[in-house]
């Protein structure tokens, strides 16, 4: 798997490159500012980036419109962004330009190395990682619609959901049976107002309605 790195801190990088070539990815490139990723992401087309938040030169949200940009472009190429602080909005902006190949962690999570490699597989699979704070405080931050009609045990699902978690993944972490996970579910698909779709189209559709609204 075919990873370009963006992150402006040179010893994060540094670490980044050396984890990722010793657990068996290939990095393209590495480069510390947005202009330089997106140049990485048309010269090589990777498989997935891993993104920070806050690049040069204002170190506010370059990393994320240079992501957004690569959505349009290369919609294929899945993205990981990272981030020091939770910006849940970052993830809604993301997640509104494409439900697919996408991920959002905190860069703490890349010191437990089995949660952050998990999470970047995943993302380059096509599904979504999102870090587990960002979506506490989005369910903290929610008290209105649909989701006031979710119990407590429909809004755990929910998060862990939102997290990328498969319904083996939640039935595990829930200790409860993967039927009462689906149970769960379907549930929160009724009391979202959510329609029948194909595959997890619907899942996606259920963590952008929690996320909506949060910009």
């Amino acid at each position: 798997m075919r990873i370009v790195i963006a992150e402006d801190s040179v010893l994060l990088r540094a670490g980044l490159i050396k984890l990722l070539e010793t657990s068996g990815f290939e990095v393209a490139a590495a480069v510390g500012e947005a202009e330089g990723l997106l140049a990485a992401v048309r010269e090589h087309r990777p498989d997935a980036a891993i993104v920070d938040v806050r690049m040069p030169p204002g170190f506010t949200d370059e990393g994320v419109r240079a992501a957004l940009v690569m959505r349009r472009e290369t919609p294929e190429v899945a993205v990981l962004l990272l981030s020091q602080y939770v910006e849940e909005r970052y993830a809604a902006d993301l997640l509104a330009a494409g439900t697919t190949g996408i991920g959002y962690l905190l860069k703490d999570r890349v010191a437990d190395v089995s949660v952050f490699l998990d999470a970047l597989r995943r993302v380059a699979a096509g599904g979504t990682a999102l870090d587990p704070e960002v979506v506490s405080q989005l369910l903290l931050r929610r008290h209105s619609d649909p989701l006031d009609r979710l119990t407590p045990r429909e809004k755990e699902v929910l998060g862990l959901m939102a997290e990328g978690r498969s319904n083996a993944g939640i039935a595990a972490a829930l200790v409860v049976s993967e039927s009462a996970v689906a149970k769960h579910i379907n549930n929160i698909f009724a009391k979202l107002d959510l329609p029948h779709a194909e595959g997890d189209h619907r899942r996606v559709l259920a963590v952008l309605r929690f996320l909506d609204g949060e910009t």
